[in-house]
């Protein structure tokens, strides 16, 4: 490693240009954020969402950004707003090295800064590349394993280095004050597992966008800050956070390969390890036409990680946890066959039959044998039979990726109750061609949704 991984990352992003990004780099840039936005309208009915959108409003009373699928926020506002938008229902994308949630802290203040000075769509989607591939890069010399043991949770920490990248890009950072705004975002790096099984850990996500967004406007200023924020002997992320870390990992074949294209994706809103429990149950049934009132037992052996993050919610509470009970999740898609927003609504999930299928019928396991994102899924009939499937890479991970008509339709599906079906296709249209955007605005203009709707 020749220079410290700080300023070598904020030189990469300093100077980053679009044509710079390879075309799959940038079409999985694209997905990014069209899932985002997905996420986005579908998060008006998170449950919490108007707590943090009076919060949002306390921030200043200004109208300069647009809430996705909403009005307009202050600045701040709309950044802390539209990052627990993306977030608030759980189906959010994923880099799994790291378990970071990366799009709700990188889309929301690129997205605010853009329609501000009304960059174009070549340059918004030149800050969202960056900002994503610097969290991930970043993330990835943490030593994920040794991180994790300390309890870090990598929204609230990683993403506002990615965060301030993106604002970066925009506003025309060279190398040195997008160091100091890693050095400002670094200062900004919290969020533990403390919080887990709480609405928390989705604030950890859009603090983190906000934290970022002030670190770029801050640096702007010419405000100091340590330009070697990652390796820092003292109180440094690598040091602090885990034991030295990784650094090397942070930037090799930085440019070359995209860290970004190992961010995945979820087509059903539930916890990320409970993807692996989905996937499975999807090809069991794909193969085995197994009627709901068939079943007898269902058995779910899970990797030890998210066995303990998963496994416990056999009597869930409400929604919050539903969307973290394996056994709810089974239960629920052996019944109906999907996962969607609806399932997660109390006429599903306080269904008094449903509640007991899964705390009685349901078995979640862990079994040392497994991994990462393998689970195994068996289901036995009534009649005797034993059904089973098994997981090794989640539908949506770069080893099972989903398409992008599968992005598009999951677009389709929650922008259904916000926007208009020709706004809509336009959306999509408007992503897919972002490159000849001449203004950022005309895509922001797509996603408000006046007060009087």
């Amino acid at each position: 490693m020749s220079q410290e991984p700080t300023r070598t990352l904020a030189e990469f992003a300093a100077a980053l240009d679009c044509d710079a990004i390879p075309e799959d780099a940038r079409q999985a840039a694209k997905l990014l954020i069209l899932d985002a936005l997905a996420c986005a309208l579908a998060g008006h009915r998170g449950e919490e969402t108007g707590q943090v959108d009076g919060m949002a409003a306390a921030l200043g009373s200004s109208q300069d950004a647009t809430v996705i699928g909403g009005g307009r926020r202050s600045l701040a506002g709309a950044t802390l707003l539209n990052g627990y938008l993306v977030t608030a229902v759980t189906m959010c994308d994923v880099h799994r090295a790291t378990l970071t949630h990366v799009t709700p802290e990188i889309v929301p203040p690129a997205l605010a800064i853009a329609e501000r000075d009304g960059a174009s769509g070549r340059d918004l989607l030149t800050a969202i590349a960056a900002g994503c591939e610097v969290t991930t890069r970043v993330g990835i010399g943490l030593d994920y394993p040794v991180f994790r043991a300390k309890g870090w949770h990598g929204p609230g920490v990683i993403g506002p280095f990615g965060a301030a990248a993106a604002v970066g890009v925009l506003r025309g950072f060279d190398a040195s004050t997008m160091a100091r705004a890693f050095g400002l975002a670094g200062s900004q790096s919290a969020g533990t597992f403390a919080a887990w099984g709480t609405p928390t850990v989705k604030f950890h996500q859009c603090r983190g966008a906000l934290s970022g967004l002030m670190a770029g406007l801050l640096a702007e200023q010419g405000f100091s800050a340590t330009e070697e924020f990652l390796t820092a002997p003292d109180g440094g992320l690598y040091n602090t956070y885990a034991e030295g870390g990784r650094p090397e990992d942070a930037v090799a074949d930085l440019g070359q390969r995209w860290e970004l294209q190992r961010i995945a994706l979820r087509l059903w809103p539930a916890a990320t390890p409970l993807q692996e429990v989905i996937t499975a149950l999807f090809d069991l049934v794909a193969r085995h036409d197994v009627a709901f009132d068939e079943i007898e037992k269902v058995r779910i052996s899970l990797s030890k990680t998210p066995f303990d993050m998963h496994g416990g919610f056999a009597t869930y509470k409400a929604k919050f946890e539903a969307l973290l009970s394996a056994h709810y999740v089974s239960a629920v898609y052996l019944r109906d066959r999907t996962v969607t927003l609806a399932q997660f609504e109390p006429a599903s999930y306080d269904d008094p039959a449903l509640r007991r299928f899964a705390a009685e019928r349901v078995e979640v396991v862990h079994d040392p044998a497994l991994a990462g994102g393998q689970a195994v899924a068996e289901v036995v009939t009534k009649d005797g039979r034993t059904l089973a499937s098994r997981c090794d890479h989640p539908l949506g991970t770069p080893e099972n990726p989903l398409s992008r008509g599968q992005v598009e339709d999951k677009f389709r599906t929650y922008a259904e109750p916000v926007l208009s079906s020709a706004k809509a296709e336009e959306v999509i249209l408007t992503i897919d061609r972002l490159e000849e955007l001449g203004s950022s605005r005309t895509l922001l203009d797509l996603l408000r949704v006046p007060a009087s709707n």
